[in-house]
């Protein structure tokens, strides 16, 4: 007799992949990230999602602590083909659902603690790490993770709305505002290969995007997407960051609202979907060495508009990674 519990996985060149959705429906079964496998279901691991369900960093709508369920639940739908890159994101490398890192909700000192010792001790098991939040905050302990695997400083992509590099909020250090700020501060970013895109909305004064750029970052702004397009943006971010490893923060408020209501400081005049995932694609053949996707906020969100706007970056991201040749995991290296 057929088990009714077992979940058939497509298998694809050794690695393990999705369940198999001809087999099981995708309204069925445990919602891990795209239905990939668990941790502790394979060995050999090229890129592990986790989760953070952190948000007592933002300050203005909260909710985002239930992003990382929000993304994986809205992850169904995703595919084992990428017909857009031409790629088998999950054939191409092992990916694995790492679940939570469980954090601190009362204190946030605690917490990055917490998050930088959690993504160190995954990257000792995988190569690269693509994290689903929780806000913002959990970029800088990421940011630290990341640096000290790497040797030294990474060129940081950040789409936002906001630069994120304001010097405090009410007195504390460590906001969903600050975080490269802190990053540049620790000598983790690159300051000669480090940008934002998509930036937009009021501004304290002039002055913000004076101190942004002394921390390191050159912008496209949000305004500049109806002259240069998504290749515009490509092309300048390829420029700028060149042969460095590369760590790429998306902010899911980069998207215009119609496009991403979930979210806990939305701003009017953003990106498409359509454009953010071209942006990532054009991405491909860079030295992809980690990512995060932060501030879903399903409160505010509808029929999962921006949970399957964050899983489709996540999977973007993702084959990105998986277009570069020779890649392999972590025991192998």
């Amino acid at each position: 007799m057929t088990d009714p519990l077992r979940q058939p996985r497509v298998e694809s060149h050794g690695r393990v992949g999705q369940v198999d959705a001809t087999v099981v429906p995708r309204f069925a079964g445990p919602a891990t990230f795209a239905r990939l496998p668990r941790l502790d279901e394979v060995s050999d691991i090229d890129v592990a999602v986790v989760g953070v369900p952190f948000d007592a960093g933002v300050t203005y709508r909260p909710g985002a602590r239930f992003g990382p369920a929000h993304v994986r639940e809205s992850s169904r739908l995703l595919r084992p083909y990428n017909p857009a890159a031409d790629v088998e994101p999950f054939a191409a490398q092992q990916v694995v659902d790492a679940g939570d890192l469980a954090v601190n909700p009362f204190d946030i000192e605690a917490a990055i603690t917490a998050v930088h010792a959690g993504a160190r001790a995954l990257l000792e098991r995988a190569g690269r790490l693509v994290t689903i939040g929780g806000d913002h905050t959990i970029a800088l302990p990421l940011l630290r993770a990341v640096a000290e695997a790497q040797g030294g400083p990474v060129a940081v992509v950040h789409f936002d709305a906001h630069l994120d590099t304001w010097e405090t909020y009410f007195g504390a250090a460590y906001t969903h505002g600050t975080p490269f700020r802190r990053a540049s501060e620790e000598g983790l970013i690159d300051r000669s290969g480090s940008m934002h895109v998509g930036i937009r909305g009021p501004l304290y004064s002039s002055g913000d995007l004076r101190d942004d750029a002394g921390l390191g970052f050159r912008i496209v702004h949000g305004t500049e997407m109806d002259d240069i397009g998504p290749r515009g943006v490509v092309e300048r971010i390829r420029e700028r960051v060149g042969d460095r490893p590369v760590y790429v923060s998306v902010d899911i408020d980069v998207l215009d609202p119609a496009f991403a209501p979930g979210t806990g400081t939305p701003e009017a005049g953003g990106l498409t979907s359509r454009e953010l995932l071209a942006i990532l694609r054009g991405l491909a053949g860079l030295d992809l060495v980690g990512a995060d996707v932060v501030e879903v906020a399903p409160a505010y969100d509808h029929a999962e508009i921006t949970g399957v706007a964050a899983g489709h970056v996540i999977y973007e991201i993702i084959s990105s990674m998986a277009s570069v040749a020779g890649v392999a995991s972590k025991t192998a290296r």
